[in-house]
């Protein structure tokens, strides 16, 4: 990983990270919305080619509000999308990166949770990585609890997501460590904007969609796709309280996990 990151660094000195747009999906999340992360990460010099769009997803508090006035403070590098009624977090990530791409002001673009459970420095360790490794497509967050990095899961939440995570490595025939972390880029290529041309079949689990629709288009090839992937073992992730996610929606991803397989996978 060090080495990695190093090569990252000094690459990235010769080519700038790529421009990348991030979505910010948002439900009745006006309580617990914190502004003064966002602002640090967009008044960081290292920020300076990152944008943030924030989709309300039908929202019955006033997180609208809250988030057009925070637009207001940065009306150059933030945005909002106005996502009615409420469709659930995988169409709000979805139409917010369709914008994206329409608005061609980004070369990458992909999600992150609003909870911040992934401090946003990160997104500028993931453009680093895009730089400095040409052959990737994609970055995704992985909560692997090693010495010296900081995750903190619920005991419960943890063993059910690795119970999750081996039967999806298994069904999609690559060995992804964690495929649900809320912290996701991706370049933008045509075949990334094709993956998204359809509504999710899945409402919870649309990050194993989004990898079997790309195992759909390469006929089945799991190492065509594992070679643009990046998993990328973050330095910190906190479990943030207020979560929308029960335990018994991983009984719920189950019943999508049969649906992505019958529709792009067998």
């Amino acid at each position: 990983m060090a080495d990695v990151l190093r090569q990252a660094s000094s690459s990235a000195a010769l080519t700038d990270p790529p421009s990348c747009t991030v979505v910010v999906p948002c439900y009745n999340e006006a309580a617990r919305f914190r502004a003064e992360p966002f602002v640090q990460f967009l008044s960081a010099p290292d920020s300076s080619r990152v944008r943030l769009l924030f989709v309300n997803d039908g929202s019955s508090d006033n997180t609208l509000a809250v988030l057009e006035g925070f637009r207001a403070q940065f009306p150059e590098r933030v945005s909002v999308l106005d996502q009615q009624p409420n469709r659930g977090k995988a169409e709000a990530v979805r139409n917010g990166m369709l914008q994206v791409i329409a608005s061609g002001q980004s070369e990458v673009t992909g999600f992150w949770d609003a909870d911040l459970a992934t401090p946003l420095a990160q997104i500028t360790d993931f453009l680093n990585l895009l730089a400095a490794r040409p052959e990737v497509n994609m970055v995704f967050g992985s909560r692997v609890r090693l010495l010296g990095h900081a995750i903190h899961r619920q005991p419960l939440r943890h063993y059910l997501g690795r119970c999750f995570a081996t039967v999806v490595s298994v069904l999609l025939r690559m060995p992804i460590y964690d495929s649900q972390c809320g912290a996701k880029l991706f370049r933008i290529t045509p075949e990334f904007a094709k993956v998204l041309a359809e509504p999710f079949h899945s409402r919870w689990i649309f990050d194993v969609e989004i990898l079997a629709r790309f195992m759909q288009m390469h006929r089945g090839d799991s190492d065509a796709i594992a070679r643009q992937i990046y998993e990328y073992p973050l330095p910190e992730w906190t479990d943030v309280a207020g979560s929308k996610v029960k335990s018994t929606d991983f009984l719920r991803a189950f019943g999508e996990l049969a649906t992505i397989h019958r529709r792009h996978l067998r």
